[in-house]
């Protein structure tokens, strides 16, 4: 008999351990946020970029430099470029995202309730359809986990889904929508931001499993576009979506199973480069099949476990912007100290 994930994640409680490292997280960036300010004068792109973009000309970001790179970021999480940019909204926060309608093998969205009312006129560009819009599910059927594996799924699948779910919304976010512009770039990104998909790693708790996302948003690499307060919309976005149950997670999966091949294909008509690009497809592989498996695991759990999970995300994304934003990073140092004082704890 399957095991009941609701009680799994009702019981489920993080360790001092990794409520500390959630907390150290928080300070570590509110120092580096300090230093960063001090350099304000590198917040710009080059005028030769910025002159190539206005004129129509292609811009890789491989062709930015290190510093160009991070100012370009900076300047599109600002909204500094945004007259150059479409705006993007994200597919979860439409409202045809909550009426997604998929087979009882999960397969294929062929229509969903909303745009069953407005036919939609076919277009020739199948990539700007699927970047505008909801992505579409599988199509074949999904196995039963059972037949995947043959030992018992961990109780602790909820958690890392909420890691995969954070890494595709930011990268995403981070590609405004398009991933298709750059597969490869897209998958390291995902995989440089979740722990489960290239580390194997196991949290037991939601706490533990976004904290390493939320350490990730806040490092050197990627602080510049937004930090703890991009952590805390990417939070508000995995409660959005685990509150759209299952048929919208299996999309979600769908899509980055996609992003992840497109990548792998990439890579694999590109010349034999060193042993990097050997370790590179390993990683993408793994993360394939983590994602199929998760996939139909996410097909057979009960419309239950999704509430119920994002309640507890929603509850622990409180307790962070009480404790690690809105009472200050001293406070919070301050408060660790104090014995016997839980600063972040799962809802029961």
């Amino acid at each position: 008999m399957r095991e009941n994930v609701v009680d799994e994640l009702q019981q489920a409680q993080p360790d001092d351990k990794t409520k500390q490292k959630m907390l150290d997280i928080l300070k570590r960036f509110h120092s580096e946020e300090k230093m960063d300010s001090m350099d304000e004068d590198d917040s710009t792109l080059s005028e030769e970029i910025i002159q190539k973009v206005l004129s129509g000309g292609e811009v890789s970001f491989d062709d930015l430099s290190a510093e160009e790179r991070k100012s370009f970021q900076r300047a599109l999480a600002s909204g500094e470029l945004s007259r150059m940019i479409e705006p993007w909204e994200p597919w979860w926060l439409k409202p045809s995202a909550g009426v997604i309608v998929l087979s009882k093998e999960g397969t294929q969205l062929v229509q969903s309730l909303a745009e069953q009312e407005t036919p939609v006129p076919p277009k020739d560009d199948q990539e700007s359809n699927l970047s505008s819009g909801i992505p579409p599910g599988p199509k074949t059927p999904l196995p039963p986990v059972s037949k995947l594996c043959t030992a018992k799924p961990s109780p602790f699948l909820a958690f890392h889904l909420l890691d995969i779910i954070y890494s595709y919304c930011f990268t995403l976010r981070l590609y405004n929508g398009d991933w298709q512009s750059d597969p490869t770039g897209s998958a390291m990104v995902v995989l440089s931001v979740s722990s489960v998909l290239v580390q194997g790693a196991q949290p037991e708790s939601v706490l533990e499993a976004l904290s390493y996302c939320l350490e990730q948003t806040c490092s050197p690499a990627y602080r510049h576009i937004g930090g703890v307060q991009l952590g805390l919309l990417l939070f508000d976005d995995v409660v959005n979506l685990v509150y759209l149950g299952g048929s919208a997670l299996i999309c979600l999966l769908c899509d980055l199973e996609r992003l992840v091949q497109a990548a792998a294909g990439e890579l694999k008509s590109e010349k034999p480069r060193r042993s990097r690009g050997t370790e590179m497809k390993s990683k993408l592989k793994l993360a394939e099949r983590k994602i199929y498996f998760t996939m139909c695991w996410v097909h057979e759990q009960p419309a239950g476990t999704w509430s119920t999970l994002a309640a507890v995300v929603e509850a622990e994304k409180s307790l962070v912007m009480n404790y690690g934003v809105g009472k200050g990073f001293k406070e919070i140092g301050d408060g660790a100290k104090n014995k016997g004082k839980v600063l972040i704890e799962e809802m029961e």
